[in-house]
């Protein structure tokens, strides 16, 4: 081992325990590159429309796939998951009106990027000038794709990056510098032959084990989608109107979820309890005040209703 192979390894150990200190859940690292295997995968999946009306998806197609067009001189991509698994949850029965797990607090991109921003900074305390930027959906990054090659799990066939510690309730993040690391390797998949996730989706959007088809999934109509919602998905939402977490609900890894312990992602006592009724007499003000930091202000206040509306009359 050459001198420079010790000293990766040294800042790799420190960077992880850093990333542990600053309060993620795991840290995982791997060399910046070009996607090789990605590349026909993404092509086709935007060939078939998959991404539906998120153009963004289709921008930047060369930035997306090679993480050195991001950052000049890029070596490293660190790559960190918070978990936000909830320990109170809203009432998620076969008649309750439904909320993603995700939403539930502050909006993820605020809390990753000042965690990371406190890593970066911890980094460059302690190496010195480093050339980093930091990533929480802030740019094209296949973010689940840098944390299996980092070794923090494999994505499953619901597209969603699985651990074999805590399932797949986290969020991702990322730091890609101009440091050399020493890399980590890349796990196995260990979905086997369950297809719990392909057989429970009600709109069919997992077309195949690991494809995805995006225009079909119950977060794009309730999040993405600002047109009205197709008549032919009417009935098929089982109640959910920001997001859905059913792929990830049957999902067995998820037996090994445990609760976050980050207090900005618990549920607003505004919430807590909510019912049908509480949902569909929501008023502006009362969503502006409850949903001020959450990701669910994505969907706005009509978008909000138009889902709920949708979703009662499809009853």
């Amino acid at each position: 081992m050459t001198t420079a192979d010790i000293v990766a390894q040294e800042r790799s150990l420190f960077i992880k325990a850093k990333a542990l200190e600053h309060g993620f859940d795991f840290c995982g690292i791997s060399k910046a590159g070009f996607l090789e295997n990605e590349a026909p995968r993404l092509e086709k999946w935007l060939s078939l429309n998959h991404h539906g009306a998120m153009g963004y998806m289709a921008n930047h197609f060369d930035k997306r796939l090679d993480p050195t067009k991001l950052v000049e001189g890029a070596k490293s991509v660190i790559s960190v998951l918070l978990n936000y698994y909830p320990e109170e949850r809203l009432p998620e029965g076969d008649d309750d009106l439904k909320l993603s797990k995700y939403a539930y607090g502050t909006d993820y991109h605020y809390i990753l990027k000042e965690k990371l921003a406190a890593l970066l900074a911890s980094i460059q305390e302690e190496v010195g000038e480093v050339n980093g930027r930091i990533f929480v959906d802030s740019a094209p990054v296949m973010d689940k794709v840098w944390a299996a090659k980092s070794g923090l799990g494999w994505v499953g066939k619901h597209s969603n990056l699985l651990n074999r510690e805590m399932g797949s309730f986290f969020f991702i993040g990322e730091i890609i510098c101009d440091l050399d690391l020493a890399p980590d390797s890349a796990t196995g998949d260990y979905c086997g032959t369950c297809t719990k996730c392909i057989d429970a989706c009600p709109t069919d959007a997992i077309t195949g084990p690991f494809v995805v088809d995006g225009s079909k999934c119950i977060s794009y109509f309730t999040i993405e989608l600002k047109d009205a919602i197709p008549e032919e998905v009417q009935g098929k939402f089982s109640n959910w109107i920001f997001g859905c977490d059913i792929c990830q609900d049957v999902c067995p890894w998820n037996r090994f979820a445990r609760p976050h312990t980050t207090p900005e992602f618990n549920l607003p006592k505004q919430l807590s309890g909510f019912s049908n009724g509480n949902w569909q007499e929501i008023t502006e003000e009362v969503f502006r005040e409850i949903f001020r930091k959450s990701p669910v202000k994505r969907a706005k206040y009509a978008g909000l209703k138009r889902n709920i509306e949708f979703v009662i009359s499809g009853e």
